[in-house]
């Protein structure tokens, strides 16, 4: 995250960002000296800031549950702004390149439909034999993240590139796969329940739109790398931490009064009866990754955006499905809802924990 600053020989000062080199005046200099001092001291707090966000959004959740729903409309744009952010980091040229890393979109297909399903399948028995939460586990368990994988994996040292290349591929493999995973574990009544509305809005608003955005930036940057608009944008490289934290408190807090109601009578114990598969299939996951990424013998970044991408699933995009689903069914949301809330904690774990299981032997 920290930006550098050279001079060349006409006396003008270049500012080195993960989106490329931005140059500017001179007399800018003690502004880009701030912000890369900013962003020093974000990086270092990053794990703290979540863990006190995820509080906020938490007390926030169950303290003033009457604000739930006005945090949830904020949660996708939220997630479209910090999706920007990190897009705005990955040049073209490197996404370009991303899908010509054949070991790497093959591991994270073996990881995600192959692996993950065998792990669901082995955790079922734990689930309470019901069929609208087993419904809802099957949901979002089965479906591969394709939002902020690409934010958590790169703090986490993986390549934001590649992970942001094959979202594409996940996101139409999982739309396919789907009705016949639910049909194979739970009768071919309930694979019907997929819609492909849900996915196609969240592909385009999550991920079109805010890569649209970064490289129209790129472009311009190009044209203009100096000036006020080439230091606004720049200083977007320190924005991460905290439109992530904001992200948490929304999503947190939107989703706690949820399920704190339990979707039904059943309340809270509902919740209490699948924390336990999902902390295990986190655990199993990140051991699984792992595995795969040696496997295929892939570098250390790559190999953590197999743990990464395996380990995070689609709750945000699985939730208007759930949502829909008929009333008697409307616990399945509950459980949807509650791996968001444990996967974020996963996530800000995984941040710290894959490097150390994945270490770079050049760094």
């Amino acid at each position: 995250m920290r930006l550098g600053l050279d001079d060349d020989d006409d006396g003008r000062t270049w500012r080195v960002g993960r989106g490329g080199v931005v140059g500017v005046d001179s007399v800018a200099v003690d502004r880009v000296v701030a912000v890369d001092r900013v962003g020093a001291v974000l990086e270092r707090w990053q794990v703290r800031v979540y863990l006190v966000a995820i509080g906020v959004g938490v007390v926030v959740g169950l303290v003033l549950p009457g604000a739930g729903p006005g945090f949830g409309p904020a949660v996708s744009p939220l997630l479209a702004a910090l999706l920007f952010v990190t897009f705005r980091q990955v040049p073209a040229v490197e996404l370009a390149r991303s899908w010509r890393d054949g070991r790497f979109v093959a591991a994270v297909l073996v990881v995600n439909f192959l692996v993950v399903p065998a792990v669901v399948a082995a955790l079922l028995p734990l689930l309470p034999d019901e069929r609208a939460l087993r419904l809802g586990v099957l949901l979002v368990l089965l479906c591969p993240c394709v939002d902020w994988v690409v934010v958590f994996g790169g703090l986490g040292g993986a390549r934001r590139a590649q992970l942001l290349a094959v979202t594409p591929v996940l996101l139409v493999v999982q739309l396919v796969l789907l009705p016949g995973y639910l049909g194979a574990f739970l009768g071919s009544a309930l694979g019907d329940v997929v819609r492909v509305g849900p996915f196609l809005w969240a592909f385009a608003l999550l991920l079109v739109v805010p890569l649209a955005l970064a490289w129209t930036v790129q472009a311009v940057l190009v044209r203009r790398p100096r000036g006020r608009f080439a230091g606004v944008v720049a200083a977007t490289d320190v924005a991460m931490v905290p439109v992530l934290a904001a992200t948490l408190v929304a999503v947190i807090a939107s989703q706690v009064p949820r399920v704190r109601g339990g979707g039904g009578d059943g309340g809270l114990g509902e919740v209490a009866r699948v924390v336990p598969a999902y902390v295990l299939f986190a655990v199993v996951m990140v051991g699984a990754g792992v595995a795969v990424a040696r496997l295929f013998r892939l570098d250390a970044p790559a190999g953590r955006g197999v743990v990464f991408s395996g380990t995070a699933r689609n709750s945000l995009v699985v939730l208007p499905l759930a949502l829909a689903l008929p009333d008697d069914l409307a616990v399945a949301a509950v459980a949807v809802v509650t791996q968001t809330l444990v996967e974020i904690l996963a996530m800000v774990v995984c941040v710290r924990v894959v490097p150390r299981l994945l270490p770079d032997p050049g760094r």
